[in-house]
């Protein structure tokens, strides 16, 4: 008989930071929504709710960019979010947030909730944002991934 902990397949958790899920709503047929999306995928991905106010902060670039309407939009970020578990930024302890922006505040402030949350929940942060990405590397955060680095796992 096999165990019970062998059967499971161990996946790799990710946290998806506003521009990756942009990206993601901008062009349906990308990459991006084909990593979230893939069936039997090997990442569980995770996000906070900060990302829905940056989203509803560049509502009109959205449409703009996707050349979608409101309800559009509202239908893709339905489906999309259906794969993305929503953690609650409330639960992360103050040493783990003072650490994110230690690392995150002289990169990008912004970023720090989804830096706090990949620390939080152990898991690598994916983002589309170049400075993010080499800054973090370059102070030894090494839980920071790239789309391409996904697409190639």
């Amino acid at each position: 008989m096999v165990g019970k902990k062998s059967q499971q397949i161990y996946k790799m958790r990710i946290v998806v930071d506003t521009n990756v899920v942009f990206s993601a709503l901008i062009s349906a047929n990308a990459t991006i929504p084909d990593i979230i999306i893939a069936p039997f995928s090997r990442f569980r991905f995770y996000t906070c709710e900060f990302l829905f106010e940056e989203l509803d902060n560049h509502k009109e670039k959205l449409q703009k960019a996707s050349k979608l309407s409101e309800k559009e939009i509202d239908r893709a970020k339905t489906n999309l979010f259906k794969y993305i578990n929503v953690i609650s930024l409330g639960v992360i302890p103050q040493n783990i947030w003072l650490a994110a922006e230690a690392l995150t505040i002289d990169i990008d402030p912004d970023d720090i909730p989804f830096v706090a949350l990949a620390m939080f929940v152990d898991a690598h942060l994916w983002t589309k944002d170049k400075i993010l990405y080499n800054g973090l590397k370059n102070k030894g955060f090494n839980n920071v991934i790239s789309t391409y680095e996904l697409r190639n796992m």
